[in-house]
C-alpha cells in the first residue's frame, strides 16, 4: 500500500526506495535510538546462569581438562581392570617371582612393573587396586554430602532449636578424629571389608559438609527470591528444594569433591595400619603396608602402589580446585 501524505504536513517525506532512518540521517535529523526497531527480536543472547558459565569456565581451563581425563580413565580401570591385563593380581609364584625387578620390554604385561614377596604381580595389582579405593571414595562422599547436607539445610533453614540440636551434634563429632575413631568402630568389625570401612568413614565425615551447607543456606535464604516465594505461600518443601538448594550446593560439590581424594588416602592409611581393607581384598594401602618389610632391598614394591594412590588423590584435587574457581565468580 502506498504513502499517503499530507501536504499540510511540515515533516519531510523520504524519496521512494529509502528509508526513514537513511533519509533522516542524510537531511542531518537526530532519531532517538528507542524508536528503532531491533532487525530481528528473536536473536537475542541467551540467559547465563551460573551453572552455563561455570562449565564455559571449565572446559578452557587445562588443570580441569587434565584431571577429568586422569579420573575417567582411573574409573575405567576401576570397573574394567581386566582390559589392561590378563595376569591374575592373587597367583604367587615364590620360585619364580620373588621379587622379580620390572622388566621395562613387557609393557602392560604381568612382569611390567615386577613382582612383590609373594610372587605376584604389582602391575595387576596396581590396577585391581583401583576397584577397592575408588568404591571407598565415591560411596563415602555420596553418603556425607547426602547426609551432611540434609542436616545442614534443616539447620540453615529452620534456625531456633532445630539449629542448636544439629549445631550441638556437629560439634561432637568433629571433635572426634576421623582415623582415630574409623580405628576404634573398625575394630567392631569381625570380618573387615570395603563397606564396613565406607561405614565408618562416612559415619564420622558428614560434619564438614553439615557446616558449609548450614553456611550456604544462612546465606541464601535471606535472598529477595526466597523471601517472594514465601510472601505467595510456597510451602517448605519447595522453598527448601526448588529455590534454596540449587543455589546453596555449588559450595558442597567443591568441598565434597575435594573431600573424595582425602577419603581415599584416609582408606589407605587404615589398611597400611592393620585395621582396614585386608587380604584377600587388593587394596593400594594393603600393598604398601607388606612392601615396608622389603622397601631397602626392593623398593619398586612400594613405588607404584604408593604412585597410583599419589595420582588418584591428586586428580581429585585438581578436580576440586578447578570446580571452586569456575564457581566462585571473584576468582575469575
Amino acid at each position: 500500500m502506498p504513502d499517503v501524505h499530507d501536504e499540510n504536513d511540515p515533516r519531510p517525506v523520504p524519496p521512494a526506495g529509502s528509508s526513514h532512518l537513511d533519509y533522516a540521517g542524510s537531511q542531518g535529523l537526530l532519531v532517538e535510538q528507542d524508536t528503532i526497531l531491533e532487525p530481528d527480536p528473536t536473536k537475542r543472547e541467551e540467559a547465563r546462569s551460573l551453572w552455563g558459565d561455570a562449565w564455559r569456565d571449565l572446559r578452557r581451563r587445562p588443570i580441569f581438562l587434565i584431571s577429568a581425563v586422569l579420573i575417567v580413565l582411573l574409573l575405567v580401570i576401576a570397573a574394567f581392570p581386566g582390559l589392561f591385563t590378563d595376569a591374575d593380581p592373587r597367583q604367587a609364584d615364590l620360585v619364580k617371582n620373588y621379587l622379580r625387578k620390572p622388566d621395562w620390554a613387557d609393557v602392560f604385561g604381568a612382569g611390567w612393573f615386577g613382582y612383590d614377596g609373594q610372587g605376584r604381580s604389582i602391575y595387576a595389582r596396581v590396577l585391581y587396586g583401583a576397584r577397592a579405593s575408588i568404591i571407598v571414595g565415591v560411596c563415602v562422599t555420596l553418603a556425607v554430602t547426602l547426609v551432611g547436607g540434609l542436616a545442614g539445610m534443616l539447620s540453615g533453614y529452620f534456625g531456633g532449636w532445630v539449629d542448636a540440636i544439629i549445631s550441638r551434634i556437629v560439634d561432637i563429632f568433629f571433635g572426634i578424629p576421623l582415623l582415630l575413631g574409623a580405628l576404634v568402630l573398625l575394630n567392631a568389625f569381625t570380618t573387615r571389608t570395603v563397606w564396613s570401612v565406607v561405614i565408618a568413614l562416612a559415619f564420622l565425615g558428614w560434619t564438614q559438609i553439615a557446616r558449609v551447607m548450614r553456611g550456604a543456606v544462612l546465606t541464601v535464604k535471606q535472598a529477595d527470591y526466597v523471601v517472594a516465594g514465601r510472601a505467595l505461600g510456597a510451602g517448605t518443601n519447595r522453598l527448601m528444594f526448588r529455590h534454596i538448594l540449587p543455589n546453596a550446593i555449588a559450595p558442597v560439590i567443591v568441598v565434597a569433591t575435594i573431600a573424595l581424594g582425602g577419603y581415599i588416602t584416609a582408606e589407605a592409611t587404615l589398611s597400611f595400619l592393620g585395621i582396614g581393607l585386608q587380604d584377600p581384598t587388593i587394596s593400594w594401602g594393603v600393598d604398601i603396608s607388606s612392601a615396608q618389610k622389603v622397601i631397602r632391598t626392593a623398593p619398586f614394591v612400594l613405588f607404584f602402589p604408593a604412585a597410583a594412590l599419589s595420582v588418584t588423590v591428586l586428580a581429585f584435587i585438581m578436580m576440586g580446585d578447578a570446580v571452586r574457581d569456575a564457581l566462585d565468580p571473584k576468582l575469575r
